[in-house]
Parts: C-alpha cells; sequence; structure tokens
C-alpha cells in the first residue's frame, strides 16, 4: 500500500479508478506539504478493516441463506462502517489538505474536495 503522503506529485493509497471519463479534470496536480500522521491511518485501515469485516459476513450469511432481514441489518452494518471511515477521510482533508489550500490560495484543492463530496454523497 503506497503512502497517504501529500507532496507534489500528489500520491496516496486512495484510488481514484472510479472516476469517471469526464472527471479527468480533477487529476490533484495541486501541490501540499504535509503528510498524514500513522495515528490518522491507522484509523483509517481500522475502519476500512471493519467494514470489510462487516462484508465479509454479509457474504457468508449470504452462502448459508441467513435469513434476509438479518442480511439487510448486516448490510446497514457495511454501509454505516463506509460511511464512518468517510467522514474520518473527510475531516483528516479538512484538517490538513484545505486548511492548507486556504492558506496557499489553491483554489483548485477546494474544488477537488467538492467535487469528492458530491462522489460520495451520491
Amino acid at each position: 500500500m503506497s503512502t497517504y503522503k501529500h507532496e507534489h506529485p500528489h500520491t496516496h493509497s486512495l484510488d481514484h479508478s472510479h472516476l469517471q471519463e469526464s472527471d479527468s479534470s480533477h487529476t490533484h496536480g495541486h501541490p501540499h506539504h504535509h503528510t498524514h500522521s500513522d495515528e490518522e491511518k491507522k484509523a483509517i485501515q481500522n475502519r476500512l478493516s471493519r467494514a470489510i469485516g462487516h462484508l465479509n459476513k454479509v457474504k457468508s450469511m449470504v452462502e448459508n441463506d441467513a435469513d434476509c432481514s438479518d442480511v439487510l441489518i448486516q448490510l446497514a452494518a457495511v454501509r454505516n462502517a463506509i460511511n464512518n471511515t468517510g467522514k474520518v477521510v473527510l475531516k483528516n482533508h479538512m484538517n490538513h489538505c484545505i486548511v492548507h489550500a486556504i492558506e496557499d490560495g489553491d483554489t483548485e484543492t477546494i474544488e477537488a474536495l467538492n467535487h469528492a463530496i458530491d462522489q460520495f454523497m451520491k
């Protein structure tokens, strides 16, 4: 896994392959001058592990013909875990990247955040 480091060029472990062709204007070429702490990265990794665990449970439940109501409840846990992970990533981004973008007058980073929020909230 690559680091969640914000220096030019912009590299981190988040996968942008989900962006559609029309989204290519958001190439993340903006400069950042900080890194996220190991504690922040670990918190996100732990939350992702929790979501993966819930999703694996759903898969197992379906394979074992579990009650549909129970599967739906477990799917809600997956969705909740992913949404909570998104909140942590967003808060970290606001506290680091956006603060620096505002200080540097980097409107591209702020526009990229707005685009990311639109994609996350679909």
